[in-house]
Protein backbone atom coordinates (compact mmCIF):
# COMPACT_ATOMS: atom_id res chain seq x y z
CA UNK A 1 0.00 0.00 0.00
CA UNK A 2 1.55 3.52 -1.05
CA UNK A 3 1.43 5.52 2.17
CA UNK A 4 -0.71 8.89 0.82
CA UNK A 5 -1.20 12.47 2.68
CA UNK A 6 -4.21 14.66 1.33
CA UNK A 7 -2.75 18.19 2.29
CA UNK A 8 -5.69 20.43 2.74
CA UNK A 9 -9.43 19.87 2.95
CA UNK A 10 -11.39 22.60 0.63
CA UNK A 11 -13.21 21.55 -2.40
CA UNK A 12 -10.31 19.23 -3.83
CA UNK A 13 -9.23 18.25 -0.59
CA UNK A 14 -12.29 16.83 0.08
CA UNK A 15 -12.85 14.79 -3.04
CA UNK A 16 -9.32 13.91 -2.61
CA UNK A 17 -9.44 11.97 0.80
CA UNK A 18 -12.47 10.15 -0.65
CA UNK A 19 -10.55 9.18 -4.00
CA UNK A 20 -7.48 7.86 -0.90
CA UNK A 21 -9.73 5.83 0.85
CA UNK A 22 -11.21 4.46 -2.16
CA UNK A 23 -8.33 3.35 -4.33
CA UNK A 24 -7.15 -0.19 -3.48
CA UNK A 25 -3.29 0.26 -3.64
CA UNK A 26 -3.52 3.69 -1.03
CA UNK A 27 -3.17 4.10 2.55
CA UNK A 28 -4.35 7.28 3.77
CA UNK A 29 -1.82 7.83 6.40
CA UNK A 30 -2.20 11.92 7.19
CA UNK A 31 -4.48 14.90 6.48
CA UNK A 32 -2.81 18.05 6.85
CA UNK A 33 -5.17 21.49 7.79
CA UNK A 34 -4.12 24.88 8.11
CA UNK A 35 -7.78 26.18 9.92
CA UNK A 36 -7.03 24.77 14.06
CA UNK A 37 -10.85 24.39 14.31
CA UNK A 38 -10.25 21.55 11.89
CA UNK A 39 -7.67 19.77 13.87
CA UNK A 40 -8.02 16.67 15.72
CA UNK A 41 -11.25 15.75 13.39
CA UNK A 42 -11.69 12.86 11.58
CA UNK A 43 -10.77 12.99 7.96
CA UNK A 44 -14.11 10.52 6.53
CA UNK A 45 -15.77 13.46 8.98
CA UNK A 46 -14.11 16.40 7.04
CA UNK A 47 -14.30 14.93 3.43
CA UNK A 48 -18.35 14.01 4.17
CA UNK A 49 -18.08 10.75 4.27
CA UNK A 50 -20.44 9.96 7.29
CA UNK A 51 -18.20 7.15 8.98
CA UNK A 52 -14.51 7.81 10.56
CA UNK A 53 -11.45 6.82 8.87
CA UNK A 54 -9.39 6.80 11.79
CA UNK A 55 -6.85 9.47 10.43
CA UNK A 56 -7.02 12.69 12.86
CA UNK A 57 -6.63 16.11 10.94
CA UNK A 58 -3.32 18.13 11.66
CA UNK A 59 -1.46 21.06 11.46
CA UNK A 60 1.81 19.75 12.14
CA UNK A 61 3.71 19.87 8.74
CA UNK A 62 6.74 18.60 10.30
CA UNK A 63 5.95 15.78 12.05
CA UNK A 64 3.84 14.61 8.67
CA UNK A 65 6.78 14.41 6.67
CA UNK A 66 9.21 13.27 8.85
CA UNK A 67 7.54 10.24 8.69
CA UNK A 68 8.42 10.03 5.15
CA UNK A 69 5.41 9.26 3.05
CA UNK A 70 5.27 7.98 -0.28
CA UNK A 71 2.69 10.19 -1.91
CA UNK A 72 1.21 13.90 -1.16
CA UNK A 73 -2.14 15.26 -2.56
CA UNK A 74 -1.55 19.09 -2.03
CA UNK A 75 -4.92 20.59 -2.57
CA UNK A 76 -3.99 23.64 -0.56
CA UNK A 77 -5.08 26.62 -2.78
CA UNK A 78 -2.07 28.12 -4.88
CA UNK A 79 -4.87 31.01 -6.17
CA UNK A 80 -3.79 33.76 -4.08
CA UNK A 81 -0.58 31.89 -2.20
CA UNK A 82 0.97 30.50 -5.35
CA UNK A 83 4.70 30.99 -3.52
CA UNK A 84 3.27 29.32 -0.68
CA UNK A 85 2.26 26.41 -2.44
CA UNK A 86 5.57 25.87 -4.17
CA UNK A 87 7.67 25.95 -0.95
CA UNK A 88 5.19 23.55 0.84
CA UNK A 89 5.32 21.50 -2.70
CA UNK A 90 9.11 21.71 -2.81
CA UNK A 91 9.37 20.63 0.74
CA UNK A 92 7.49 17.38 0.21
CA UNK A 93 9.52 16.31 -2.94
CA UNK A 94 12.28 17.08 -1.02
CA UNK A 95 10.92 14.56 1.59
CA UNK A 96 11.22 12.04 -1.07
CA UNK A 97 7.26 11.89 -2.24
CA UNK A 98 5.58 11.44 -4.89
CA UNK A 99 3.31 15.22 -5.11
CA UNK A 100 -0.41 15.38 -7.32
CA UNK A 101 -1.75 18.83 -7.32
CA UNK A 102 -4.08 20.92 -8.84
CA UNK A 103 -2.29 24.17 -7.63
CA UNK A 104 0.79 25.00 -9.67
CA UNK A 105 -0.82 26.40 -13.12
CA UNK A 106 2.71 27.04 -14.32
CA UNK A 107 3.07 23.36 -14.10
CA UNK A 108 0.16 22.20 -16.23
CA UNK A 109 2.57 22.54 -19.28
CA UNK A 110 5.89 21.77 -17.43
CA UNK A 111 8.52 22.42 -20.29
CA UNK A 112 7.44 25.54 -20.58
CA UNK A 113 7.34 26.93 -17.14
CA UNK A 114 8.80 29.74 -15.65
CA UNK A 115 12.38 28.44 -14.48
CA UNK A 116 11.55 30.53 -10.85
CA UNK A 117 8.81 27.92 -11.02
CA UNK A 118 10.82 24.93 -12.60
CA UNK A 119 14.16 24.66 -11.50
CA UNK A 120 12.74 24.77 -7.66
CA UNK A 121 10.67 21.86 -8.27
CA UNK A 122 13.83 19.94 -10.39
CA UNK A 123 16.05 20.46 -7.85
CA UNK A 124 14.17 19.03 -5.03
CA UNK A 125 13.81 15.99 -7.24
CA UNK A 126 17.47 15.80 -7.39
CA UNK A 127 17.81 16.14 -3.81
CA UNK A 128 15.00 13.83 -2.79
CA UNK A 129 13.85 11.30 -5.34
CA UNK A 130 10.37 12.59 -5.48
CA UNK A 131 7.80 13.09 -7.83
CA UNK A 132 5.47 15.87 -9.51
CA UNK A 133 2.14 15.45 -11.50
CA UNK A 134 0.28 18.89 -11.71
CA UNK A 135 -3.09 19.06 -13.31
CA UNK A 136 -5.93 21.00 -13.57
CA UNK A 137 -9.05 21.47 -11.22
CA UNK A 138 -11.56 22.51 -13.64
CA UNK A 139 -10.40 19.76 -14.44
CA UNK A 140 -7.94 19.32 -16.13
CA UNK A 141 -8.63 15.90 -18.01
CA UNK A 142 -11.37 18.22 -19.82
CA UNK A 143 -8.97 20.86 -21.14
CA UNK A 144 -5.66 17.89 -22.21
CA UNK A 145 -6.42 14.21 -22.60
CA UNK A 146 -10.12 14.47 -23.23
CA UNK A 147 -9.76 16.94 -26.27
CA UNK A 148 -6.78 15.65 -27.63
CA UNK A 149 -8.29 11.54 -27.28
CA UNK A 150 -11.83 12.93 -28.86
CA UNK A 151 -9.33 14.45 -31.66
CA UNK A 152 -8.04 11.27 -33.00
CA UNK A 153 -11.68 10.25 -33.83
CA UNK A 154 -12.18 12.60 -36.63
CA UNK A 155 -10.80 12.49 -40.58
CA UNK A 156 -9.59 16.19 -40.04
CA UNK A 157 -9.47 18.47 -37.33
CA UNK A 158 -9.87 22.71 -37.99
CA UNK A 159 -10.57 23.70 -34.33
CA UNK A 160 -10.67 22.23 -30.44
CA UNK A 161 -12.56 23.79 -28.10
CA UNK A 162 -13.02 22.95 -24.26
CA UNK A 163 -15.95 24.45 -22.42
CA UNK A 164 -16.49 24.81 -18.77
CA UNK A 165 -20.38 26.27 -18.33
CA UNK A 166 -21.43 26.77 -14.82
CA UNK A 167 -24.16 27.95 -12.30
CA UNK A 168 -21.82 29.48 -9.78
CA UNK A 169 -24.66 29.78 -7.23
CA UNK A 170 -23.99 25.82 -6.40
CA UNK A 171 -20.35 26.96 -6.05
CA UNK A 172 -19.34 26.28 -2.05
CA UNK A 173 -16.66 29.30 -2.15
CA UNK A 174 -18.53 32.61 -1.61
CA UNK A 175 -15.61 34.93 -1.81
CA UNK A 176 -14.36 33.40 -4.64
CA UNK A 177 -17.57 33.62 -6.48
CA UNK A 178 -18.14 37.53 -4.86
CA UNK A 179 -14.56 38.71 -5.47
CA UNK A 180 -12.32 36.34 -7.68
CA UNK A 181 -14.83 36.29 -10.35
CA UNK A 182 -16.57 39.52 -9.39
CA UNK A 183 -20.50 37.79 -9.17
CA UNK A 184 -22.63 41.03 -7.57
CA UNK A 185 -19.65 43.79 -7.97
CA UNK A 186 -20.55 47.01 -9.84
CA UNK A 187 -19.60 46.59 -13.47
CA UNK A 188 -17.05 48.64 -13.16
CA UNK A 189 -14.84 46.62 -10.61
CA UNK A 190 -12.35 43.95 -12.06
CA UNK A 191 -12.29 40.41 -11.01
CA UNK A 192 -8.84 39.72 -10.44
CA UNK A 193 -9.87 35.81 -12.59
CA UNK A 194 -10.08 37.45 -15.24
CA UNK A 195 -7.59 40.68 -15.46
CA UNK A 196 -5.61 41.21 -18.35
CA UNK A 197 -3.02 38.52 -18.65
CA UNK A 198 -4.59 36.28 -16.06
CA UNK A 199 -6.40 34.18 -18.02
CA UNK A 200 -3.44 32.84 -19.99
CA UNK A 201 -1.36 32.23 -16.90
CA UNK A 202 -4.04 29.69 -15.75
CA UNK A 203 -5.02 27.77 -18.88
CA UNK A 204 -1.81 29.04 -21.33
CA UNK A 205 -0.12 25.87 -20.24
CA UNK A 206 -3.49 23.86 -20.99
CA UNK A 207 -3.31 25.59 -24.84
CA UNK A 208 0.58 24.90 -25.11
CA UNK A 209 0.26 20.84 -24.24
CA UNK A 210 -2.33 20.41 -26.85
CA UNK A 211 -0.32 22.71 -29.29
CA UNK A 212 2.21 20.13 -28.35
CA UNK A 213 0.39 16.95 -28.49
CA UNK A 214 -1.21 18.31 -31.55
CA UNK A 215 2.70 19.15 -33.50
CA UNK A 216 1.58 22.46 -34.10
CA UNK A 217 3.20 25.54 -33.47
CA UNK A 218 1.33 28.63 -31.46
CA UNK A 219 1.74 31.76 -33.09
CA UNK A 220 0.37 33.59 -30.00
CA UNK A 221 -2.15 32.76 -27.45
CA UNK A 222 -4.85 35.13 -27.00
CA UNK A 223 -7.53 36.19 -24.29
CA UNK A 224 -10.85 37.64 -24.80
CA UNK A 225 -13.57 38.34 -21.83
CA UNK A 226 -16.99 39.73 -21.95
CA UNK A 227 -19.34 40.57 -19.10
CA UNK A 228 -23.30 40.90 -18.32
CA UNK A 229 -25.06 42.67 -15.74
CA UNK A 230 -28.17 41.09 -13.97
CA UNK A 231 -30.98 42.49 -15.92
CA UNK A 232 -33.08 42.17 -11.86
CA UNK A 233 -32.06 41.07 -8.35
CA UNK A 234 -31.67 37.88 -7.94
CA UNK A 235 -31.51 35.27 -4.55
CA UNK A 236 -29.47 32.62 -4.38
CA UNK A 237 -29.92 29.45 -1.45
CA UNK A 238 -26.57 29.43 -0.11
CA UNK A 239 -25.29 32.72 -1.02
CA UNK A 240 -27.66 35.11 -0.65
CA UNK A 241 -28.77 38.22 -2.46
CA UNK A 242 -26.82 39.69 -6.32
CA UNK A 243 -28.46 42.94 -7.18
CA UNK A 244 -29.97 44.10 -10.57
CA UNK A 245 -26.97 45.94 -12.46
CA UNK A 246 -24.17 44.29 -11.09
CA UNK A 247 -21.90 41.68 -12.61
CA UNK A 248 -23.85 38.36 -13.43
CA UNK A 249 -22.46 36.42 -16.35
CA UNK A 250 -18.66 36.28 -17.36
CA UNK A 251 -17.58 34.39 -20.20
CA UNK A 252 -13.82 34.05 -21.11
CA UNK A 253 -11.90 32.64 -23.64
CA UNK A 254 -7.89 31.43 -23.63
CA UNK A 255 -6.74 31.11 -27.62
CA UNK A 256 -4.40 29.56 -29.01
CA UNK A 257 -3.50 31.08 -32.29
CA UNK A 258 -2.37 28.85 -35.41
CA UNK A 259 -1.60 30.11 -38.99
CA UNK A 260 -3.28 33.52 -37.86
CA UNK A 261 -6.35 31.91 -36.45
CA UNK A 262 -7.63 30.48 -33.45
CA UNK A 263 -7.25 26.76 -33.50
CA UNK A 264 -7.31 25.65 -29.96
CA UNK A 265 -9.92 27.45 -27.28
CA UNK A 266 -10.52 27.16 -23.41
CA UNK A 267 -13.84 28.66 -22.86
CA UNK A 268 -15.15 29.40 -19.35
CA UNK A 269 -19.21 30.54 -18.94
CA UNK A 270 -20.33 31.36 -15.45
CA UNK A 271 -23.22 32.86 -14.62
CA UNK A 272 -24.86 33.92 -11.06
CA UNK A 273 -28.38 33.21 -12.33
CA UNK A 274 -29.94 31.38 -15.50
CA UNK A 275 -31.92 34.71 -16.51
CA UNK A 276 -28.37 36.26 -16.87
CA UNK A 277 -27.24 36.09 -21.00
CA UNK A 278 -28.98 33.74 -22.02
CA UNK A 279 -27.93 33.89 -25.30
CA UNK A 280 -24.75 32.20 -24.17
CA UNK A 281 -23.97 28.52 -24.59
CA UNK A 282 -25.84 26.27 -21.75
CA UNK A 283 -25.47 23.42 -20.03
CA UNK A 284 -27.86 20.35 -20.71
CA UNK A 285 -29.47 20.73 -17.14
CA UNK A 286 -28.88 24.23 -16.83
CA UNK A 287 -26.66 23.86 -13.71
CA UNK A 288 -23.34 22.41 -14.80
CA UNK A 289 -21.33 20.45 -17.70
CA UNK A 290 -17.82 20.38 -19.47
CA UNK A 291 -17.78 20.37 -22.83
CA UNK A 292 -15.60 19.13 -25.78
CA UNK A 293 -16.37 20.34 -29.26
CA UNK A 294 -14.12 19.38 -32.28
CA UNK A 295 -14.71 21.49 -35.56
CA UNK A 296 -13.87 19.37 -38.67
CA UNK A 297 -14.85 15.81 -40.23
CA UNK A 298 -16.69 14.80 -38.80
CA UNK A 299 -17.85 17.31 -36.09
CA UNK A 300 -17.95 15.78 -32.58
CA UNK A 301 -19.70 16.86 -29.56
CA UNK A 302 -19.05 15.67 -25.79
CA UNK A 303 -20.46 16.66 -22.52
CA UNK A 304 -19.58 15.10 -19.39
CA UNK A 305 -21.90 15.96 -16.13
CA UNK A 306 -20.16 15.27 -13.23
CA UNK A 307 -22.27 14.92 -9.52
CA UNK A 308 -20.96 14.38 -6.26
CA UNK A 309 -21.29 15.35 -2.60
CA UNK A 310 -25.91 15.09 -3.00
CA UNK A 311 -25.88 16.11 -6.04
CA UNK A 312 -23.69 19.10 -6.08
CA UNK A 313 -22.43 19.25 -10.09
CA UNK A 314 -19.28 21.38 -8.79
CA UNK A 315 -18.40 18.70 -6.10
CA UNK A 316 -18.87 16.71 -9.10
CA UNK A 317 -15.91 18.95 -10.98
CA UNK A 318 -13.67 18.62 -8.23
CA UNK A 319 -14.32 15.07 -7.47
CA UNK A 320 -13.42 14.32 -11.48
CA UNK A 321 -10.57 16.76 -10.75
CA UNK A 322 -8.87 14.90 -7.83
CA UNK A 323 -9.83 11.11 -9.49
CA UNK A 324 -7.33 12.47 -12.33
CA UNK A 325 -4.67 13.13 -9.55
CA UNK A 326 -5.13 10.49 -6.68
CA UNK A 327 -5.35 7.53 -9.94
CA UNK A 328 -2.11 8.40 -11.11
CA UNK A 329 -0.17 7.98 -7.72
CA UNK A 330 0.63 4.19 -7.86
CA UNK A 331 1.68 4.98 -11.96
CA UNK A 332 4.16 7.77 -10.44
CA UNK A 333 5.02 5.63 -7.96
CA UNK A 334 6.58 2.72 -10.23
CA UNK A 335 8.01 5.37 -12.63
CA UNK A 336 11.24 6.98 -12.50
CA UNK A 337 11.55 10.65 -10.20
CA UNK A 338 10.82 13.35 -12.52
CA UNK A 339 8.37 16.14 -13.14
CA UNK A 340 5.64 15.32 -15.20
CA UNK A 341 2.62 16.70 -17.30
CA UNK A 342 -0.50 15.32 -18.53
CA UNK A 343 0.96 13.82 -21.94
CA UNK A 344 3.62 11.79 -19.80
CA UNK A 345 0.98 9.87 -17.34
CA UNK A 346 -1.71 8.18 -18.92
CA UNK A 347 -5.18 8.49 -18.34
CA UNK A 348 -6.34 4.91 -16.27
CA UNK A 349 -9.33 2.58 -15.74
CA UNK A 350 -10.44 2.59 -12.43
CA UNK A 351 -7.85 -0.39 -11.67
CA UNK A 352 -9.56 -2.31 -8.53
CA UNK A 353 -12.66 0.04 -7.81
CA UNK A 354 -15.51 -1.68 -9.95
CA UNK A 355 -18.45 -2.29 -7.09
CA UNK A 356 -16.19 -0.64 -4.61
CA UNK A 357 -18.37 2.24 -3.19
CA UNK A 358 -16.81 5.42 -2.31
CA UNK A 359 -19.11 6.27 0.16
Amino acid sequence: MVSTIVWGTGNVGRAAIRAVAAHPALQLTAVLVHDPGKVGRDAGELSGLGHHLGVAATGDVDAVLAQSPRAVVYAASGDIRPDEALADIVRAIRAGAVVVTPSLYALYDQRNAPPEVREPVLAAIADGGGSLFASGVDPGWGNDVLPLLVSGLGTTVDAIRCQEIFDYSTYDQEDSVRYLVGMGQPMDYEPPMIAPTVPAMVWGGQIRLMARALGVELDEIRETVDRRPLDRTVTTKSMGEFAAGTQGAVRFEVQGVVGGEPRIAVEHVTRIHPSCAPDWPVPPDGVGAHRVIIEGSPRIEVTVEATDEGGNRSAGGNATAAGRLVSAIDWLVAAEPGLYDALDVPLRPAIGKLGRSRL
